[in-house]
């Protein structure tokens, strides 16, 4: 009983120390922070993005997105779900598979929109 305690006491005691204050203190990612995260869409990976470094190449530049994309919401549609236009498309379904979140599709839309 006394080691079942102690193990508790363990667990309590580190998830306060290493997750509640990342929840508590997590300060907003900018668009460029979500869009470069690679830990989240990690659009660096495959593409190549002014002011991104160690881009991929698998995927296309994303340079002049508004003369490719001149509907912003068509280019959002391609990160939510690149399927939907080519059902053999590399790029990960981010929105349908819910890899991202809406909030963090709209950051990297507006940010690869901006590029």
């Amino acid at each position: 009983m006394k080691k079942t305690i102690s193990s508790i006491s363990v667990v309590v005691t580190l998830a306060t120390l290493f997750i509640m204050p990342t929840q508590a203190g997590a300060k907003e990612m900018t668009n460029e922070e979500v869009t470069f995260d690679r830990k989240l869409g990690n659009c660096l990976g495959c593409h190549m993005i002014p002011g991104g470094n160690l881009p991929g190449t698998v995927g296309p530049p994303l340079l002049a997105m508004k003369a490719r994309f001149p509907n912003k919401a068509d280019l959002r549609e391609q990160i939510w779900d690149a399927t939907i236009k080519n059902p053999h498309s590399m790029m990960p379904p981010f929105g349908k598979h819910q890899s991202l979140t809406e909030k963090q599709i709209d950051q990297i839309t507006n940010y690869i929109y901006s590029k």
